[in-house]
This record gives structure tokens, sequence and C-alpha cells, in this order.
């Protein structure tokens, strides 16, 4: 046999075994080739190739897998209790709690752009569920704890006065009907988690005269007969930046769960914008996407136009001249910023960074990603796969990190103590 056809009989066979490796790694990770060509930046039509072995995928590509699948196994070995993670964002509050041994089994969120960050980063382990308001509770799978950042709507208590009158039924059904609590509220009625945690704006406890709060603990309490403990804290103490959201944690069964004990440093102690910014004089190499093209430097395109400085210093001066605190936020590195909001991606007037002899600059998203504690600090582990836009919307939306992995540690005795009260329920039941 001529040498030529001996070489490629041989490389045939290393495609064939590449391509067993590639099929038996995609499989053994859990990854659909549409999550592959999302994670990869390659077509469908690669995938196919490497499957069939008419093309050999990159040593890289092996190794990601590979990782994966390390990475499941380890996280495998450390868990203890299942949880559900419900208007998921991009994972913040899921982060904290896989950190303490939870294992997520459920994930919803109706947004694609924070599904495909979501995916980036929690890779190959089950499809996220869409709009949560569409998802029939049978369909949710059993789980020990319910994480939820919903959304605030307008509570309308309305009407229960009448429907007293006419022997109607109200509760939940009624006062938190139409709302993205009520969805929370019906899941946590039929699956009977062990515990729960939600998040929200700082705001709820006072919207509607308090009224939207009185309903929500009164459904969890009374209707949903939970113990329930709730606080307004201030990721400022962890993160620099200022921002305040209420936790409501909820345990079925009673204990002395008391969020006063809570690991939390004083504010006044917490870190300052030059743990967050990037810092290439420090030997942080930029990532190309953020930076200008020597890689010294933040790229140009997050330093405000002489048009838009303009406009907000002259918005900012009339809203001064009428007694308003209407303005932008103008920080140097050795500040807290304000809250970062959804809505940073329009002009950044929240957080603006201070530069020598030009105008300021917004943060980049990976600031932002340091800012709400997805990354350390000159890190940048966390997956951005969307655009700039897209990514202030995201962590603008999102929890800050380090104060959930409080949470989470505060809660984990209470959370395993529960498992081993719901094993001799059921014990119980079967005897």
């Amino acid at each position: 046999m001529p040498y030529w056809q001996n070489n490629t009989q041989r490389l045939n066979i290393l495609k064939l075994k590449v391509a067993n490796k590639f099929a038996h790694l995609k499989s053994k990770a859990g990854l659909s080739n549409n999550e592959l060509t999302q994670l990869l930046g390659v077509s469908l039509r690669t995938i196919y190739r490497w499957d069939k072995g008419e093309t050999i995928p990159k040593r890289a590509v092996i190794e990601y897998l590979e990782q994966v699948i390390n990475s499941n196994t380890q996280k495998e070995s450390q868990e203890q209790f299942t949880f559900i993670d419900l208007f998921a964002g991009i994972g913040g509050l899921r982060k904290g709690f896989e950190g303490i041994g939870g294992k997520c089994i459920f994930t919803s969120e109706w947004d694609k752009y924070a599904q495909l960050t979501y995916k980036a980063n929690f890779p190959g382990e089950h499809e996220i569920a869409g709009d949560i308001t569409k998802i029939k509770v049978d369909d949710i799978p059993k789980h020990n704890l319910l994480l939820a950042g919903f959304p605030c709507q307008p509570f309308s208590i309305a009407g229960v006065s009448k429907k007293n009158s006419l022997r109607r039924s109200h509760g939940f059904r009624c006062s938190a009907q139409g709302t993205l609590f009520f969805d929370v509220a019906r899941i946590i009625e039929y699956h009977q988690p062990n515990s729960f945690l939600l998040e929200n704006v700082k705001n709820l406890v006072s919207h509607d005269k308090g009224n939207t709060f009185k309903i929500i603990y009164k459904t969890l309490t009374e209707e949903l007969g939970y113990q329930v403990d709730f606080r307004v804290l201030n990721g400022k103490s962890l993160v620099p930046q200022n921002r305040e959201r209420i936790y409501i944690v909820g345990f079925k069964n009673r204990n002395d769960f008391d969020f006063n004990k809570i690991d939390l440093p004083d504010i006044s102690e917490g870190p300052r914008l030059k743990s967050i910014l990037h810092n290439p004089m420090g030997n942080e190499k930029i990532e190309e996407r953020f930076a200008s093209l020597n890689s010294k430097s933040v790229s140009e395109k997050y330093t405000l136009s002489n048009k838009l400085w303009e406009y907000l210093q002259n918005y900012a001066e009339k809203h001064k001249a009428k007694g308003n605190g209407f303005g932008f936020g103008l920080c140097n590195e050795n500040d807290v910023a304000r809250t970062l909001s959804a809505r940073y991606y329009k002009d950044g007037s929240e957080i603006l960074i201070k530069q020598k002899n030009k105008n300021p600059r917004r943060l980049t998203p990976r600031e932002c990603s340091r800012l709400m504690g997805f990354d350390k600090a000159n890190k940048s582990g966390f997956k951005i796969p969307v655009s700039d836009t897209q990514a202030y919307k995201q962590f603008g939306n999102s929890v800050v990190v380090p104060v959930i992995e409080k949470i989470a540690k505060l809660m984990k005795p209470y959370i395993i103590q529960s498992l081993g009260t719901s094993i001799s329920n059921n014990d119980e039941l079967a005897a």
C-alpha cells in the first residue's frame, strides 16, 4: 500500500476517534448543539462536522468539554439540597446558593438575552423555562428551596370587601392575581418547599402606603404557613455601590433564624471604586472588547461625547436651580457609586468616572460585573456574551452576589436542618 494511502487511513481513524470522543464528551456535559454554538462561537454546521468526523475540533474544544464535566462532577459531590431559580436574570441568586452546596434543578427567565448570559455561565444542566406565568406548577420539579427575585408590580386590594360580602374566595388568589408575586405564591402553595428567599427593591415595604407588603407578608405567613423574616440590606458593605434591597426569608418549619445575625461589615468600611475599575498600570490585561487599541487603557467608546456631557451638565444645572436633586454621579476611584440601574446603557449618568483632561466615562460591562460581585477585583471570569447595552441592563437588574452569599451562609444550617425534618416527615407518612 502506498505511504500516502497509509497516512490517509491513519488520518481517517484519528478523525473517527476524535469524533467519538467529542460526541461522548458533549453528551456527558449535557450540552445541546445549539448551546455549543453559543458557548464556542461556531456554527451548527461545524458541530455536525465534528460529530461525523468530517473535521477535527481544536484541542481547546475538547478541553472545554472536559472542564464542564469536571465542574459538574465536583458540584455533584458537594450538593446537599435542591433549589429552583425563578425570575433568574443572569443567575446572581444561584451563584450564592451553589456556593453552599445547592443544586439548581429548574430555571425560569423570560428575557432571551439574559438566557444567553445565564447559559454561558451555567452550561449543560437543564433548559431554561421562559415566562413563569405560562408554566404549570406540576411541570416544576420538587425542590427544597425556592429563589425568586420577582419584579414588583402594583397590588390592588380594591374589591376584597365586595368579594367578602358576596362570599367569594379571595386571599392571595384575589389580591395578588395579575402580579408576578402570585406566581411565586402558587408554586410555594403547590410544592411546599422547606424554605425560600425572595428579593425585591427597598420600596416594596412602603409601596401603596405599605399595603403591598402587607399582602405579601400575610400570604406567606397566614395563608401559606411559613415563618418569615425580612431585612433591607445595603450592598455597600461588600461592593462600592449604594444598593439597598429587601430580602425575605421563609421556612416551613419553625426555627431560630434571625436576620440580625448576618455577618455584614459596616457600610462605612466597604470597598471603594478603585477595587473594581480596570487597572492596566497594575498589570491587568484589559479584555480586547473593553480596551483601547494598545490595551493599556479603557476604550474611548466609553468616554462621553462632548454633546452628551454638555447635555448632562445643563440638565443637572436646570434641576439644581429648581431645588431638585436630579443630575449625574461623578466619581473618582475613592468614591462609592450610586445604584447601578437597568437604564445605565442610555447615558451612564448615575455612575461616571472622572478622567484626566477629558470627559468622564461610563463603566465597562466588566466593571459592572465586578461592581455587582459577579467577578472579584481585577478578575474577568464571568462570561458576558451579549452586547454592552444588554449587559448594562442585566447587571442593573441583578443582585449583589456577595450579599446573597452572606444570606446563603446564614440560611445554610437551617436549610440542612429542614432536610432532616422533611425526611422524618416522609418516613412517618410512609409508616
